[in-house]
C-alpha cells in the first residue's frame, strides 16, 4: 500500500508552466521519511520546510537529508494559466492504474465543494476516494517533500543552466519515475 502526497508550484502565474508533483511513499517507509524530514528541519533550525521561504543553502541541506529515503516522484508540467479542475483531472488520471493506494494527501486546505470535485474525478477514474485529504503541510512532513520536489522541478524547468538547481535536481533525479506535460 502506498501514500501519495501532491503539491503544486507556480499555479499563481499567468504564463509559463505550473508543476504538480506526486510523491509516492510505501506505508512501511512513511515513518522513516517523516523522521528524516523532521530531523532535517531540526538540524537546520527551521520549523517547517517550504521551498519558497527557504534560502538555497537550506534547500540544499534539506534535499540532501531526504534524498536517501525511499520514495518516488511523478512530475507533471501544466501550461498556465492553471485551471484546477482540468489540471487535477489530468494529474489524478495518472493514478487510474493504481490499486494499492492507502491515502492521497493534497496540499492546501480547500473548500468542501473543491474536495467534492476532486472526489468526483477520482470516482470517474475508478480510484478509491475514502482516504483523500486536503491538508496543510504542517501536519504531514512527507507533504513538505512534495513541496520541495515541486519547487525543484519548476525551477529546473525555468532555469536549466542554474548550477544550484542542477545539483538539487540531480539529487532527486533517481526518484523520478515519470515526467508528463499536459
Amino acid at each position: 500500500m502506498r501514500h501519495i502526497f501532491i503539491d503544486e508550484s507556480g499555479i499563481h502565474k499567468k504564463d509559463g508552466v505550473s508543476t504538480v508533483v506526486l510523491v509516492y511513499v510505501c506505508v512501511d517507509a512513511l515513518k522513516t521519511l517523516d523522521r528524516a524530514v523532521l530531523g532535517a528541519e531540526s538540524d537546520l533550525g527551521i520549523e517547517a520546510f517550504h521551498w519558497s521561504h527557504s534560502a538555497w543553502d537550506v534547500r540544499t541541506e534539506f534535499i540532501k537529508a531526504i534524498s536517501g529515503c525511499d520514495f518516488t516522484i511523478t512530475i507533471v508540467f501544466i501550461r498556465n494559466p492553471f485551471h484546477e479542475y482540468a489540471a487535477y483531472s489530468y494529474v489524478l488520471g495518472l493514478l487510474s492504474g493504481e490499486r494499492d493506494i492507502r491515502s492521497i494527501i493534497i496540499d492546501g486546505k480547500k473548500s468542501k465543494a473543491y474536495e467534492g470535485k476532486v472526489k468526483k474525478i477520482l470516482r470517474d477514474k475508478r480510484i478509491p476516494v475514502r482516504n483523500l485529504k486536503m491538508a496543510n503541510d504542517d501536519g504531514f512532513p512527507a507533504l513538505r517533500v512534495a513541496d520541495a520536489c515541486a519547487g525543484i522541478a519548476r525551477y529546473h524547468y525555468e532555469n536549466p543552466a542554474d548550477r544550484r538547481i542542477i545539483d538539487l535536481y540531480w539529487l532527486i533525479s533517481r526518484k523520478i519515475t515519470g515526467i508528463f506535460e499536459e
